[in-house]
């Protein structure tokens, strides 16, 4: 899993937008589906054995290490979200967030597995996550990095993070935890299950895969057509419009441009486009909250419908997307 990736293409897009990439989406929530009919079918046998399982199949808090990363974290994020706690010995902050993450994790009963990361210990993982500071909270969705925040938060804030977390995991993935995670809900297809495919919204993936730019955003607006509300396709589309947006920009060219006029609406537009699909969520939207902080009329509403349309891309319920439209509503009202 890569956090962090610069090259200007699809794929790499679908790396700095985690929970945004369809393609990805659909393909987690098969995985995930999978994965509970497995559990189920395991859960099966052992009852036909007569073997008593407990309530929930994995330990709510886990100490990771480089060796148990793939399987403690990567994999098992399929079939719930693991919040992984970066932290040291010597970090004090790391000493008064912990316990909260662990409470937590307990309480929520296998919505979330807390994975617990010692940075001095496992300095090859916290370089892969691009952890500058700690104490530092990350989820993984599906295989999916999700940046939570950054410093020690009161319980309150985490909960309500926690919160919205695991209702990303649902609805964008379709991975619920709990004390019945790995069980289908009664009447779910078991083994066997696919996810059912649209051959006009897979051609549209494939498009964009393929780098086909004008024929992706014509195959997503052909699905959209006949089906306005298709969230896969409003987000495929958004994605391919992006890269359209940045094809044939000299990325150096716009940013001197952009640091040379703070006020040139056209230059912030293009940099922060640049920064999105380079994997800096948070600088674009910065960049363009700023702008419209400083801009007035045609300027600024130009300036906050490219955010807005930067929003698409990234997901509605990312966190990311929630924090900045909260700083657009300040520099509005």
């Amino acid at each position: 899993m890569q956090p962090r990736n610069t090259h200007l293409n699809s794929a790499a897009l679908r790396g700095a937008v985690d929970l945004a990439a369809v393609k990805a989406a659909g393909e987690a929530a098969q995985k995930a589906e999978q994965a509970r009919a497995e559990r189920a079918r395991q859960n099966a046998a052992a009852e036909a054995a007569g073997v008593e399982l407990p309530t929930a199949g994995y330990p709510l808090v886990v100490d990771v290490t480089e060796a148990t990363f793939e399987d403690e974290v990567v994999q098992r994020s399929t079939e719930v979200p693991v919040v992984v706690d970066f932290w040291a010995e010597w970090c004090g902050p790391c000493k008064q967030l912990s316990p909260i993450l662990e409470r937590l994790a307990e309480e929520y009963a296998g919505r979330i597995v807390l994975a617990k990361i010692d940075v001095d210990a496992n300095q090859l993982i916290a370089q892969q996550f691009g952890i500058q500071g700690i104490p530092a909270v990350m989820a993984v969705v599906a295989g999916q990095l999700v940046p939570l925040f950054q410093g020690a938060e009161n319980e309150a804030n985490v909960r309500k993070i926690l919160d919205q977390l695991i209702q990303v995991a649902e609805q964008r993935f379709g991975i619920v935890g709990g004390a019945g995670a790995g069980l289908p809900a009664e009447g779910a297809p078991t083994a066997g299950y696919a996810a059912p495919q649209d051959p006009a919204l897979n051609a549209a993936h494939e498009a964009l895969d393929r780098g086909d730019l004008g024929g992706a955003i014509q195959a997503y607006q052909n699905v959209l057509a006949d089906q306005p509300g298709n969230t896969e396709a409003q987000l495929g589309l958004a994605q391919a419009q992006l890269l359209r947006r940045v094809e044939g920009l000299d990325p150096q060219a716009v940013r001197n441009a952009a640091a040379q006029d703070p006020k040139n609406v056209a230059a912030q537009l293009d940099a922060a486009d640049l920064d999105l699909v380079g994997g800096h969520v948070e600088d674009a939207f910065g960049r363009l909250v700023d702008t419209v902080g400083r801009t007035a009329g045609a300027d600024r509403d130009t300036a906050r419908l490219r955010l807005l349309e930067l929003f698409e891309v990234i997901g509605p319920e990312d966190p990311r997307v929630t924090a900045a439209r909260t700083a657009l509503a300040r520099v509005l009202f």
